[in-house]
């Protein structure tokens, strides 16, 4: 696993920047999809998105990324989402050698140290290939249905962020908050692989981009089919950094990009289109930008079209 500095500096800024060793500078990873609306073009079942999963892994794709929501929609238009949590420890355990992670879990749907204590199994059970990703959460109508408090968002946020941190990396948390608490908190027992497990932040906002640059070790914007506006927003997330006192280059940049092939089902909005050669240019494209790795929204996602993919990934990583 690749690390920068894991120390506290003069500012009191944590200054990481942990992430898994990879094949190339740049890797590539796949949002299997988890969802009655998503790109698989019907309501995928645990075996669907296992064999998905394995067909990623099997074409060299390096991380699975599984999305944290209850349902899109309101009233009779609900679309459902598998538990990311559980799916997330059957996949550590039956698919091994990729990485694993949400993109991203929403701090609001369940109690930090719960969080924490989940994050600390998962690692356990994939043998220390577990990426935390973390978000505030967007989508109001899911709060609604499950009677979880929709703001504010970002002060609860700050507040989980630091029982996580402080329980995942450290193994202690000791928190009180108004939203939150941790009362001289541990987290044990501790994962056999003795990897300190990274964390992600997903978003572009002001205040999230500066609890990011204190306490994340990567950064994830999507979803793009395009680099247009990206410059502006790492130049954003740059910013955010120098004011905390850290390090940009410290920060692994991390995008999800939309791409279309010959089964489009449209449920990934303005995607990349293009062959074998044009993808790969785009992805290059990304990772002359500074992007360290690239999760790819594929549409459609089954294991027919993600196996078709593997050229893509073959000459991504081969420099072809």
């Amino acid at each position: 696993m690749t690390e920068f500095s894991d120390t506290v500096n003069d500012t009191g800024i944590r200054a990481t920047g942990l992430w898994p060793a990879t094949r190339r500078s740049t890797s590539l990873g796949l949002m299997v999809p988890v969802s009655e609306w998503h790109a698989f073009g019907g309501s995928p079942h645990f075996a669907d998105i296992l064999d998905i999963s394995r067909t990623a892994a099997a074409t060299g794709i390096e991380a699975l990324w599984y999305a944290d929501h209850f349902s899109f929609g309101e009233a009779d238009e609900t679309r459902g989402f598998w538990d990311a949590w559980t799916l997330m420890a059957a996949i550590a355990a039956s698919v091994p050698d990729v990485q694993i992670g949400p993109l991203v879990a929403c701090t609001a749907y369940r109690n930090p140290g719960v969080i924490a204590k989940m994050t600390e199994m998962i690692q356990d059970i994939s043998g220390g290939r577990f990426i935390l990703g973390l978000g505030a959460g967007w989508h109001k109508p899911e709060y609604d249905q499950f009677g979880i408090k929709f703001e504010p968002r970002v002060s609860q946020f700050e507040e989980a962020l630091k029982i996580i941190h402080g329980l995942v990396r450290d193994g202690e948390a000791d928190v009180q908050g108004k939203h939150y608490g941790a009362n001289q908190a541990v987290n044990l027992p501790r994962s056999a692989s003795g990897h300190a497990t990274p964390i992600l932040i997903g978003s572009s906002g002001d205040r999230m981009l500066g609890l990011l640059a204190r306490y994340a070790d990567a950064w994830n914007t999507c979803w793009y089919g395009s680099t247009e506006g990206l410059p502006e927003k790492i130049a954003k997330l740059d910013a955010a950094c120098e004011k905390a006192g850290r390090d940009p280059a410290t920060v692994v940049r991390t995008i999800g990009v939309n791409v279309a092939n010959d089964g489009y089902t449209g449920s990934r909005g303005d995607p990349f289109r293009g062959d074998t050669g044009e993808t790969v240019a785009f992805l290059r494209d990304l990772e002359a930008l500074g992007f360290r790795h690239i999760v790819i929204g594929l549409d459609s996602c089954t294991p027919r079209s993600v196996a078709a993919f593997a050229p893509v990934v073959e000459a991504f990583y081969s420099g072809t």
